[in-house]
């Protein structure tokens, strides 16, 4: 996978079709709509995935699990790894379509344009965070409903409902007609369905060691019990999560090692929130599959606080941990509501490194609130604490995200620099008020994605990015990091996919 934003390819139907839409017979279009609305006819609904940092999508999976286990036949299409296909779409009668980040959201939109251009009658849904934080936008334009919080059981009740000819309003679903609010009910989740997915091989791997293993992608909790304010999770859960069985996240698990997984990537937002549940899905991880390594996400503050169990988790087979740092400076920190502190997260550095687990950290490299020289500091950490390899360098140029809803859309601290909604764009434009901030992050993205494309070094990309910020800020330059370090030297693990937005 590249460190790219994924986009939609629109093909001919040459992409890997699920075997419920090619078991379904010749396609009568006419046939289609002029019978009654059956929709459990393999391939009636399509669950459409557009990115999910590279993995095989969990959203749709676990949502046919949940139709299935209703007696619907829904087709599945990923389209971050496989073209978009216009047959399933045309034999579709409801589209839903998953946007669970920023990246997915742009391109579902674009899925749903063409959706309408070969099957304007379908009913069109989108589903997930950002569709949640964006319901207004996308009911104005081309999606009957939207649905947030825990999806899976709102979104089947309303297909039923469909199917039954009625109009009949459901928690959690969102129509023109209807406002309501997320559905945050805890559900019983089924083992997700993966079948009609894409192989493993078709994304990200981990890098380990000269090797390119598969990797399983599964999650043992949903939502968060934090409020960071540029996080897209609070203004949906409210500081609430969702603990996922240890039964299902261990099934899911064995159905990816059959299908020849080698690593684990947990995706809750902070696995760390339960930290007595995350033991022991891990425990019971190690003990079915000792071989198996692992990573997660987890806060910093948790991970200080749950420091006692790192050496555990070591020894169970976790590599490494991505931890959202964001900043160095403790305005940003304060603003962001981080819960941490720039001492908190060179105490997690050593914390980490004790513990005998990698720390990748990733950034809000630019907020209206960054200095040039919290932007040099941030470099010169990742320097001097030698995680020049554990930072993807997309990060360094990664600008804040301000969508609807967000919680420092009426911060008294955003407020001065934010423009108007640009609805088309889902987000709020800002501008830094020191212009030199905003020039320095085209700048930055433009080398990331040049060196990005070319494969460069790690070390030779930071070093240009310091350039820039050392001109900008009018500092002499600062020695080379990429002359002290040997190209071949040994890279430690990771994902080879970086994007993380």
């Amino acid at each position: 996978m590249g460190s790219g934003r994924p986009t939609l390819r629109v093909g001919t139907g040459g992409g890997k079709t699920g075997a419920v839409a090619r078991d379904a017979g010749p396609f009568d279009p006419e046939a289609h709509w002029t019978l009654p609305a059956r929709l459990r006819e393999p391939g009636a609904v399509l669950l459409v995935a557009c990115y999910e940092l590279g993995h095989q999508p969990l959203s749709v999976a676990w949502l046919a699990a949940a139709l299935e286990a209703r007696g619907f036949a829904p087709a599945l299409l990923d389209v971050s790894v496989e073209p978009f296909d216009p047959e399933r779409a045309a034999r579709a009668r409801l589209v839903a379509i998953a946007a669970p980040m920023h990246t997915a959201l742009r391109i579902g939109v674009e899925v749903a344009r063409s959706v309408r251009a070969v099957n304007p009658r379908a009913h069109l849904a989108f589903f997930g965070l950002y569709a949640w934080l964006n319901a207004d936008t996308l009911l104005a334009d081309s999606a009957d409903a939207v649905i947030g919080g825990e999806v899976e059981a709102p979104l089947a009740a309303w297909i039923e409902g469909l199917e039954a000819g009625g109009g009949r309003p459901v928690p959690g679903v969102r129509t023109r007609a209807r406002p309501s609010p997320a559905h945050l009910a805890r559900a019983m989740l089924p083992v997700p369905s993966r079948a009609a997915l894409p192989a493993l091989t078709a994304y990200a791997h981990l890098e380990r060691d000269g090797r390119h293993d598969l990797v399983a992608a599964v999650e043992a909790t949903r939502g968060c019990r934090h409020r960071c304010r540029h996080c897209p999770i609070p203004p949906v859960y409210g500081g609430r999560f969702v603990v996922v069985p240890a039964a299902t996240v261990l099934a899911d698990i064995r159905q990816q090692v059959e299908a020849g997984a080698r690593h684990v990537t947990f995706g809750d937002p902070d696995f760390l929130n339960g930290p007595r549940h995350a033991l022991r899905v891990t425990e019971a991880l190690h003990a079915e599959f000792p071989d198996l390594t692992f990573d997660f996400t987890a806060k910093v503050e948790h991970l200080l606080r749950d420091r006692r169990h790192l050496a555990t988790l070591a020894r169970q087979g976790c590599l490494f941990v991505v931890s959202a740092v964001e900043s160095l400076s403790d305005v940003v920190l304060g603003h962001l509501d981080k819960g941490h502190t720039r001492a908190d997260v060179r105490a997690v550095v050593r914390v980490m490194r004790e513990a005998g687990i990698l720390l990748r950290p990733t950034w809000v490299a630019f907020t209206p609130w960054t200095t040039l020289d919290d932007y040099r500091a941030m470099l010169d950490f990742v320097d001097a604490e030698d995680l020049v390899d554990c930072v993807d360098p997309i990060q360094y140029s990664l600008r804040l995200l301000v969508p609807p809803g967000s919680l420092l859309v009426d911060h008294p601290a955003m407020r001065p620099y934010l423009g108007p909604l640009r609805a088309e764009a889902f987000l709020y434009p800002w501008t830094h008020p020191d212009p030199r901030l905003d020039a320095l992050q085209l700048a930055v993205a433009a080398v990331v994605a040049r060196d990005a494309r070319s494969g460069e070094d790690a070390a030779v990309t930071l070093d240009r990015i310091a350039t820039l910020a050392d001109q900008a800020a009018g500092r002499l330059p600062r020695a080379s990091v990429a002359s002290r370090l040997a190209p071949d030297r040994r890279r430690p693990p990771r994902l080879t996919e970086p994007w993380f937005c």
